[in-house]
């Protein structure tokens, strides 16, 4: 539906998704079609695609917003080397496994969908040439009356356009609104300085702020190196000076998950009993996330 071009305004589109039963497959993980269109008995397949404008998307939110008890809406956004396709089947997954009752909604900027030094820095400026849309798309969103509650969920550079976004928001209106109350960032490819500064100029009605964060992640350690050695958020170590004493005093949860089984960068999305149950108990129960080890966490399913 979408290629790597930016584009001059957003796109709107409807995709749905049909998921293997899950007896049949490995929680955490994408089941990629070995050929089109796929068997859904065995792997991820795409139902139906179709464009939208903006008045049916808005029209589409209102009515899944309604059918939520709730009226919570979890906005995802992707990162680095992530095309369109990918994005809509890890979304899916991570909506699926997580059994979130939230209307999902998938934010994608135009990654090139390729590894590389030259990709990295060609995503970089259409992400942070991102900030705008989203900025407009969180707008659109927290304008529905249906919609009661936002949470966005952003991972690896993905992270850096959606703080640029809020902290454009926070300094232009004096908080940021738009009903976001939580913003969960897996594996931020994000300067931790920079992080700390935006974070409170955004002011103490900012939104509750989760990271999730791995000292084993060789992506952010070849990213630190790219920006010449400086701390990528996703790679601190929460026990160490100043994080502790700073996360603490400014309410941000830290969950560390150095050494769980996976790729450090993605893992966040595959240890469904560690990671992911908690954004389902966070959304079940209602209440504000607590701090808890990946250890406690994984024990309690």
């Amino acid at each position: 539906m979408f290629n790597s071009r930016p584009a001059e305004e957003v796109s709107y589109g409807s995709v749905t998704v049909s998921i293997p039963p899950d007896i049949l497959r490995r929680t955490g993980e994408v089941q990629w079609p070995a050929s089109v269109p796929g068997d859904p008995r065995q792997s991820f397949v795409t139902v139906s695609a179709n464009f939208l404008d903006r008045q049916s998307f808005v029209s589409d939110l209102s009515a899944a917003a309604k059918r939520n008890a709730r009226g919570k809406v979890l906005v995802f956004v992707h990162g680095f080397n992530n095309r369109f396709d990918r994005a809509v089947y890890r979304f899916a997954q991570i909506t699926h496994d997580s059994r979130a009752p939230a209307v999902p909604i998938l934010f994608s900027w135009p990654s090139r969908g390729v590894p590389g030094l030259g990709a990295y820095r060609e995503d970089l400026e259409s992400a942070s040439a991102s900030r705008d849309a989203i900025e407009q798309l969180l707008d659109t969103i927290g304008e529905n009356a249906n919609v009661r509650e936002v949470t966005i969920l952003c991972h690896s550079m993905g992270c850096s356009p959606t703080l640029d976004a809020l902290h454009a928001k926070a300094l232009q209106a004096g908080r940021i609104g738009n009903k976001v109350r939580n913003v969960m960032l897996v594996a931020p490819d994000v300067d931790s300085d920079l992080f700390v500064t935006q974070m409170r100029d955004m002011g103490r009605a900012r939104p509750r702020f989760a990271l999730f964060v791995s000292q084993d992640d060789l992506a952010l350690k070849l990213s630190s190196s790219i920006w010449g050695g400086t701390t990528r958020l996703g790679q601190i170590n929460p026990d160490q000076e100043p994080y502790r004493t700073d996360f603490r005093r400014e309410g941000v949860l830290v969950f560390d998950l150095t050494g769980m089984r996976g790729r450090a960068h993605s893992r966040a999305f595959r240890e469904i009993d560690s990671v992911i149950g908690m954004i389902e108990r966070r959304f079940a129960e209602g209440q504000q996330m607590s701090v808890v080890s990946p250890e406690s966490e994984a024990a309690s399913q």
